[in-house]
């Protein structure tokens, strides 16, 4: 079993601090999970027929389908909620952790009353999943306008043409990970 160590000289660019200018945030990549009660957002990388589901939005985003977690919310809530709106997809077995990155906020106040501060993590699980409908779309979410399913290889691809995205690389870890 690989460490922690391993994996950041495996992936240095994932595992490397950054800074996340539009939260304000400080974010390091760690697979250690924490207690549930500080992680504020999940994102999944949904093991499908035909291999990883990846979301397009009407800004130009790409993206894992995932999101921040309500009040009250446990993380299947999250996960079940987030899959339908983002993706029309729903859970067809367990979540298996992959990592998260550790957020260290800058801000005086959360995000959100209730979200944890100034420590959350952005969480990232592996599951599997059927796409059944289209995304539900909430006035309140993210416009979703294209839904694929795509080899992990080139679903890693796909998502790294978003600049300064970090989903790509966390596909490629899952990847060497065996988990997809």
């Amino acid at each position: 079993m690989q460490t922690e160590e391993s994996w950041a000289e495996q992936f240095p660019e994932l595992f490397a601090p950054g800074h996340w200018a539009w939260g304000e945030l400080d974010v390091r990549f760690t697979v250690e999970e924490p207690p549930d009660e500080l992680i504020s957002n999940v994102h999944v990388l949904c093991r499908t027929t035909g291999g990883i589901v990846v979301c397009g939005n009407d800004l130009g985003w790409r993206f894992l389908p995932g999101g921040t977690r309500e009040p009250n919310e446990t993380i299947e809530q999250l996960v079940d909620r987030e899959l339908l709106e983002e993706a029309g997809a729903r859970l067809t077995g367990p979540m298996t952790w992959l990592g998260a990155h550790r957020a260290d906020h800058r801000r005086p106040t959360p995000y959100r009353p209730h979200l944890p501060h100034p420590l959350s993590y952005w969480a990232n699980v592996v599951a599997d999943v059927v796409v059944d409908q289209a995304p539900t779309n909430p006035e309140d979410g993210e416009q979703v306008t294209e839904v694929l399913i795509l080899p992990p290889a080139e679903a890693a691809a796909w998502l790294e043409e978003q600049s300064d995205g970090v989903m790509g690389p966390i596909v490629r870890l899952a990847m060497a990970m065996g988990l997809v």
